[in-house]
Order: structure tokens, then sequence, then C-alpha cells
């Protein structure tokens, strides 16, 4: 029988590509586990014990340990990293996060997601922007259109969202980011006096969806080979 080469599935093709863009930069890979406690995934992050994210219809609870959990972003990565690393501090963290939702085409209980970190002295949102504006453009092309708008997310003050303009004109959103939350810094013993930091993340799956023109995420879940084969 004939032996052939596999595939790289596109999803790990578009995390190795950002990666890739990230360490040019200067940033380090830091990862770490799937399943998580509560501290990590929610209390260091700013996100209240009443927060709708820790309701049973977002999140995996262990039957096991109901302190511990599937965690539901790569968010935790960067606690525990700033826990053993002070400032200055440059990373990325791509993983997969689980979700307690409805499958359909633009959600899937599990999914890919990358966050970015930054914290040092006199980081600003000018740094943020050209950070994000700059990846977005390698990764889409320089001719890609870029806009910024005011976004909440609990970890991040203030919030923005990153939308960018379709191959249809349509502008869909990409990235949600913001200056970390003082709360924060302080959650992991940094002085947000002294230091202040930004932080990002993206869903990889939208991201492989917006640039190859693929309108259901389940596809990417499904083993149908005739997807992987054309990458």
């Amino acid at each position: 029988m004939e032996k052939k080469d596999g595939h790289i599935h596109i999803i790990n093709r578009m995390i190795d590509n950002i990666v890739q863009i990230f360490v040019q930069k200067g940033f380090e890979i830091a990862l770490d586990n799937e399943i998580e406690d509560e501290y990590h995934n929610f209390d260091a992050l700013n996100v209240p014990k009443d927060h709708p994210a820790r309701d049973m219809q977002d999140t995996f609870w262990l039957a096991t340990d109901p302190k511990r959990l599937l965690r539901t972003h790569t968010s935790n990565v960067q606690i525990k990293y700033m826990e053993k690393n002070g400032p200055p501090l440059k990373i990325i963290a791509p993983g997969k996060v689980y979700r307690y939702e409805a499958t359909d085409k633009t959600h899937e209980v599990q999914f890919h997601q990358i966050e970015g970190l930054v914290v040092g002295e006199g980081i600003n949102m000018a740094n943020l922007k050209f950070s994000l504006n700059s990846f977005i453009k390698e990764l889409y092309g320089e001719k890609t259109e870029i806009r910024f708008r005011p976004g909440y997310f609990p970890f991040v003050e203030p919030g923005i969202e990153i939308d960018m303009k379709n191959k249809n004109g349509k502008w869909v959103e990409v990235l949600g980011a913001g200056m970390v939350h003082p709360h924060v810094l302080n959650n992991v013993g940094i002085n947000p006096q002294k230091y202040s930091g930004f932080a990002f993340g993206a869903g990889i799956d939208r991201l492989v969806m917006l640039k190859y023109g693929i309108d259901d995420v389940r596809n990417f879940y499904n083993g149908d080979l005739r997807l992987i084969n054309q990458f």
C-alpha cells in the first residue's frame, strides 16, 4: 500500500502562523492546563461570583471536584505566568478552551483561543493598538481595514473590541482586548502604581473561518478529510 503524507490541520497551521508573528515581536510562548481551578479561571481575573460566565450554561464543572472545571479561556495562563514571573513580560498563550453551550454554525463546545499579555512600565493603549493593528495586517494583509470600539471585559479597563472588514465589506469582530485591570495586577502581586499592561484574546477557529471563507465551525471537528486536504 502506498504511504501518503499526512496534513497539518488548518487550525494548527493558523496557531503556528500566529505564534510565529508574535515570537518575532519578542513574545514568549506560555502554556498551562486545560483543567483549572475556580480561582485561576475566574476569581483572579476579576470575574465576580455572580457573573453569568459562572453559570452551568457556560462552564463544564467536574463532577468529581465542584471547584475544578474545563477552562473557559486561556486567561488562566496569564495569571499563572504573572504569579511566577515579574515584569517586564510579553507572552502569547494558545490553547483549547470549553464552553457549555448549544452547537451551531458559529459555536462549538470546544474551540481554540489565543491570548496575549504585555506588562511593564509605561505600557499604554497606544502600545496595544499598534501591536494588534500590525498583527491583523500581517495575518490578513496590509490593506485590511480595522476599527477599534469600546467593549467590556471584567479583567481589563478600559476594554475594546477590534473589528475588521471582511471580503463582503462587512465589519466583523476579531479580537477583544484592553488595559489589564489594576485588580488583576494586585491579585498576582504586581504593583499597578508602577506597572501597567495590555491583554488581548481571539478565537482561532473564527480567525480561520474569516481567512478562508469557512462558514461552519463544526467542519473543523467532524473528521471530514475533504476540508483538511485542502490545506
